[in-house]
């Protein structure tokens, strides 16, 4: 049985000291998740801060959900406004994103300092 996706927003600091917004995914990212992970990152749209995904709480992700994910990156990547980078995933979902390419337009980080620091 899937779990809902939910996101979580919030705001935290990257190391150079400028905002940077986190969606914080939790459950199962899937076909039925595109409203909540392209909603939440539309919602974002004007803001200007770099994003940070956070997936330490994602308990699942299927080709679907990566598509999704695909699709909010290649958004990102068109209006070149929000640099984006990517925590939390599994060492299976780190190689994943990497086989997929998700990597040329976000950078893949180990956990939150890092991408802070990285952003």
């Amino acid at each position: 049985m899937q779990t809902a996706t939910k996101v979580n927003h919030r705001t935290a600091t990257a190391g150079s000291g400028a905002p940077v917004t986190v969606l914080a995914f939790s459950g199962d990212i899937s076909s039925t998740s595109k409203d909540a992970v392209l909603g939440a990152y539309h919602h974002l749209n004007g803001d200007g801060a770099a994003v940070l995904l956070d997936f330490t709480d994602v308990d699942y992700i299927n080709s679907s959900g990566i598509a999704i994910i695909i699709q909010m990156l290649m958004e990102a990547n068109k209006s070149a406004s929000k640099p984006i980078g990517i925590y939390g995933l599994t060492p299976h979902f780190q190689k994943v994103f990497t086989m997929v390419g998700i990597n040329k337009y976000a950078a893949l980080h180990g956990d939150e300092t890092t991408a802070l620091a990285g952003i």
